[in-house]
């Protein structure tokens, strides 16, 4: 069993790789493949972490509590079913409507205490100094923090006016501002993208050093 599951992970790759040369019918197949198996393992993960445990479960052996509690989700889940008809595919708005609001809650949650709030915190820290030596590097590195964080903000000010040709006007100081606040959003992009291609870069020296080793085991 290894040694299939060896040469089907190197055959795998070679057809990933194959894209090198451009889209072909090979790659297209590996990619299929990938999507199957990703879809027919969040599948099995929902039926039996989701499904089972705090619907079907709880509806068959629960308290009457928990099965009023699991009589939501389930009829909800009913309604969403109804999206795959034509006719019927209205009954399924309401747990999409209750899905995208959640959905957008937990977004602006996080992206409020986890961004936002985060952000300001290490603004204000980056002031709070402390007896003894190293004070003046705090002080550079909460001016920098302070001064990227305003400018940033700065390059998304758009309520302001609109002038001729409905060009928007806004103030000198605050167009330099967010020239610098231009400058910190690239330098953030450009870190991104690095860690980014720095990730692509790993996976494809693990597959080529795998791909290395199998055909070194053939010989």
């Amino acid at each position: 069993m290894e040694i299939l599951w060896t040469a089907a992970a190197f055959l795998l790759t070679l057809m990933i790789l194959s894209y090198l040369i451009g889209d072909n019918p090979l790659f297209r197949l590996a990619i299929h493949i990938f999507i199957g198996v990703t879809a027919g393992y969040v599948a099995v993960m929902v039926i039996y972490h989701v499904l089972l445990p705090r619907i079907i479960w709880p509806l068959l052996f629960g308290s009457w509590n928990e099965k009023i509690l699991a009589l939501i989700p389930a009829i909800l889940s009913i309604l969403l079913v109804f999206k795959l008809s034509p006719r019927l595919r209205k009954l399924g708005n309401i747990p999409m409507a209750y899905i995208v609001g959640a959905g957008a809650a937990i977004i602006i949650g996080g992206a409020i205490y986890g961004t936002i709030v985060a952000q300001g915190s290490a603004a204000v820290s980056a002031f709070q100094f402390q007896t003894g030596s190293g004070n003046a590097g705090k002080l550079f590195e909460g001016i920098f923090i302070l001064l990227g964080t305003v400018s940033t903000i700065a390059f998304f000010q758009f309520g302001t006016g609109s002038g001729k040709n409905g060009v928007t006007n806004r103030p000198k100081f605050i167009q330099g501002v967010s020239k610098i606040g231009q400058v910190f959003i690239m330098i953030t992009l450009g870190a991104v993208f690095a860690g980014v291609l720095l990730t692509a870069l790993s996976a494809l020296i693990d597959r080529l050093v795998f791909t290395i080793q199998t055909f070194g085991g053939l010989g």
